[in-house]
C-alpha cells in the first residue's frame, strides 16, 4: 500500500487547507487503487476453469466410444505455458476465497487442480517416461506423498489433494471422484475431454461412472457370472458405503449399475441381487498417451 504523508507548513489558511486537499486526495486515490489491485487479483481465478477445459478439449483424445481417453502429451507440450497459467491461478487462490465457496465449487476446484498438476507432472519428463510410476512409488520415493506445489497457501502434494481434501471424511463423501481424478495411466478412469465446473458437477460426475463401469477392459462380468471390476473398487472400497445415492455398500453400487456390467439378463440378476463373486484385476499403470 501506498502511504501518502500529510506535511503541514506554517502558512496561510488558505495554503495550508489547499495542501491539505491535496494530500486527501492523493490518499484517497491511493485506497481506491489499492482496492481496485485486490479486487483484480481475486477475479483473476476464473470459476468456470474456461481455461483449463480450452486445453483438454484441444488435447484429450476419446477412445473406445468414449468410455475412456488418452492425452497428446508431445502436442500439450507445446502449450505448456497455458498449462503453467492456468495452474498459477489455481495457486494464488487463497484458503478464505476457497472456504467461502459452495461444496461443488471447491470440489471441481480441487479435482482440476489434482489432473491439472498431474498433466504438468508428466510433461517435466516427456517423452522419457513410460509411466506416472517412473517418478518413484516406492514408500522411501513416491511421486504422490512429494510435495512439488503450493495450495490454497501451503506446498502441497497429490495425495494431499485426493486423501486429505477431497476424501476428507463428512465433506464431500463422493465415490464418483474416484472417476474423475486421472493418474495419467491406462487403468485409471478417463481424464475428462473438459474442466470440472460447480453448475454441472453432479451430471459430469455421473458420466464418468457411467463410462468407466460400461468400459469391459476395466469392468465387466466374465462368462462364468464372476464379477471382473478395477482395483479402485478394492482400494476404495469404504467410499461407496457412505450413502451417495442411497447406496450403502460396494455390492448395492454395481447393483445400481449391473446393466452397464453385462449384457446377460442371468448375471445381470446376480449383480442386481449383490450376490455376484468379485475379483479385482491387475492395474495397467502404463502411460495413457496417444498413439
Amino acid at each position: 500500500m501506498a502511504w501518502v504523508r500529510l506535511t503541514f507548513q506554517h502558512a496561510s489558511p488558505g495554503r495550508d487547507a489547499r495542501a491539505l486537499g491535496v494530500a486527501m486526495k492523493k490518499l484517497m486515490y491511493s485506497l481506491i487503487g489499492l482496492l481496485l489491485f485486490a479486487g483484480s487479483a481475486s477475479a483473476q481465478f476464473d470459476p468456470s476453469h474456461a481455461a483449463f477445459t480450452a486445453l483438454l478439449a484441444k488435447h484429450v483424445v476419446l477412445v473406445e466410444g468414449g468410455k475412456t481417453s488418452q492425452v497428446r502429451y508431445a502436442d500439450l507440450q507445446k502449450d505448456r505455458s497455458q498449462l503453467k497459467a492456468y495452474l498459477d491461478s489455481v495457486t494464488r487462490v487463497t484458503e478464505a476465497e476457497f472456504k467461502a465457496w459452495s461444496k461443488p465449487q471447491q470440489l471441481a476446484f480441487l479435482i482440476n487442480a489434482y489432473n491439472g498438476w498431474t498433466l504438468e507432472l508428466i510433461l517435466t519428463r516427456y517423452p522419457d517416461l513410460k509411466s506416472i510410476r517412473d517418478f518413484g512409488w516406492l514408500p522411501f520415493n513416491n511421486i504422490w506423498k512429494k510435495k512439488w506445489f503450493s495450495l490454497l497457501g501451503k506446498e502441497y502434494y497429490l495425495d494431499g489433494i485426493e486423501h486429505e481434501l477431497i476424501r476428507a471424511p463428512g465433506v464431500y463423501d463422493d465415490p464418483r471422484i474416484h472417476f474423475a481424478v486421472n493418474c495419467a495411466s491406462i487403468g485409471c478412469p478417463m481424464l475428462r475431454e473438459e474442466a470440472y465446473v460447480a453448475e454441472r458437477l453432479d451430471r459430469q460426475l455421473e458420466q464418468q461412472t457411467t463410462r468407466f463401469l460400461a468400459d469391459r477392459s476395466r469392468n465387466r462380468v466374465n462368462k462364468d457370472g464372476v464379477l471382473e471390476v478395477s482395483k479402485i473398487f478394492e482400494w476404495y472400497k469404504d467410499d461407496f458405503s457412505k450413502g451417495l445415492q442411497g447406496i450403502k455398500s460396494l455390492e448395492a453400487f454395481f447393483g445400481r449399475h449391473a446393466a452397464l456390467l453385462t449384457g446377460n439378463t442371468e448375471h445381470r440378476k446376480l449383480v442386481q441381487e449383490g450376490k455376484a463373486s468379485i475379483r479385482y484385476l491387475d492395474y495397467d499403470w502404463t502411460l495413457n498417451v496417444a498413439r
